[in-house]
C-alpha cells in the first residue's frame, strides 16, 4: 500500500523560494502541502497558493500570517527565510514536535548553537544548499583537496544575485570547510575573505573566500586549485532556484517520521 503524502507547511510562501517550493510540492506525489504562512504585513497573506504558484493543485490552500497554526498543521516544516524568523518558526517546530528541513543561511554562532540544541528534541536537516548537484560537488572537492595535497592552493568563489543578504553564501563555505577536510585543516583558521594592499606571499595554510555579487545571478560557485603549471577548477551554477526547491523536498519526504537528530543532504541523498 503506497504511504501517504508526507504533510508540508512552507514558509516564506510568498517570496521567490516560497512560490518555487509551492509549484514543485504541486508536482511531486510523495509530499502535499498542508499549510503556508508569511509575516504579518506581508502583501501574500490571505492569497490562495495557487494563485501564487500558478498550479491549480494547490487549491484551498491560504496563506496565513500564523506560524504555530501552519507548522502544526504539518509534518515537516521547510524554512528558507531569515535568521531570525527561521529561528523562531524552529522553536515552534521543536514545542509541536514537527521535523524541519532547514535551507536558511547567515545564522550567528549563537544563533547555530540553539539551532543544534533544538534538533535534539525534533529532526531537523540543515543545508546550505539543497540541489543534488552542489551536495555531489561538496563531495567532490573533499577528495581532490585530499588527492591533490599541499602542492595546490583553494580559492573559492562565489556569484549571487544582489539582493542576497549574507555573504560569502552559505554554499561557498559549505564546500571551502570541504576542501579544508580535505586537506585535514580547520576551515576557521585558513580562510580569508578577499585580498586587499600589501598582502605578501599567499601562505600555503589558506583558502580564500571571495563574494560577487550582482543582477538576478541565482548562484554560481567555483572552487579552483591552482599548482604549479596547471590549474582544476570545478564550477557549479544554478539555473533557476528549482534544483534547490527539488532538493528540499526530497530531503522533506525523506525526514518525515526519522527520529530526533541533526541530518545533512548526504544522508538524504544516500539513504542507508
Amino acid at each position: 500500500m503506497k504511504p501517504d503524502p508526507v504533510r508540508l507547511a512552507i514558509a516564506g510562501a510568498g517570496g521567490r523560494m516560497g512560490r518555487m517550493l509551492l509549484a514543485q510540492a504541486a508536482l511531486r506525489p510523495g509530499v502535499r502541502v498542508a499549510s503556508a504562512f508569511e509575516a504579518p504585513d506581508h502583501d501574500a497573506v490571505g492569497a490562495d497558493a495557487a494563485s501564487l504558484a500558478g498550479m491549480p493543485g494547490l487549491a484551498g490552500v491560504r496563506v496565513v500570517d500564523d506560524a504555530a497554526q501552519a507548522i502544526s498543521a504539518a509534518e515537516v516544516l521547510i524554512e528558507f527565510t531569515l535568521p531570525a524568523p527561521s529561528l523562531e518558526h524552529l522553536r515552534v517546530a521543536a514545542d509541536v514536535g514537527r521535523g524541519v528541513v532547514l535551507g536558511t543561511t547567515g545564522f550567528t554562532a549563537a544563533q547555530q548553537e540553539e539551532i543544534d540544541r533544538l534538533a535534539e528534541r525534533i529532526p531537523l536537516l540543515q543545508a546550505s544548499n539543497m540541489s543534488v548537484g552542489v551536495t555531489v560537488l561538496a563531495e567532490i572537492v573533499e577528495e581532490v583537496a585530499r588527492r591533490l595535497g599541499a602542492g595546490f592552493d583553494i580559492e573559492v568563489v562565489e556569484t549571487h544575485h544582489r539582493h542576497k543578504r549574507d555573504a560569502p553564501s552559505g554554499t561557498a563555505l559549505t564546500l571551502a570547510r570541504a576542501a579544508a577536510i580535505g586537506r585535514g585543516a580547520n576551515l576557521e583558521s585558513w580562510a580569508i575573505h578577499g585580498r586587499s594592499g600589501i598582502v605578501g606571499e599567499r601562505p600555503d595554510e589558506q583558502i580564500g573566500i571571495l563574494a560577487l555579487r550582482g543582477g538576478d545571478v541565482v548562484g554560481d560557485h567555483t572552487v579552483a586549485f591552482y599548482g604549479t603549471g596547471e590549474r582544476l577548477e570545478l564550477t557549479h551554477r544554478a539555473h533557476s532556484r528549482e534544483a534547490f526547491a527539488s532538493g528540499a523536498l526530497r530531503a522533506a519526504e525523506w525526514l518525515a517520521g526519522r527520529a530526533p537528530g541533526r541530518y545533512s543532504i548526504r544522508d538524504a541523498l544516500h539513504p542507508a
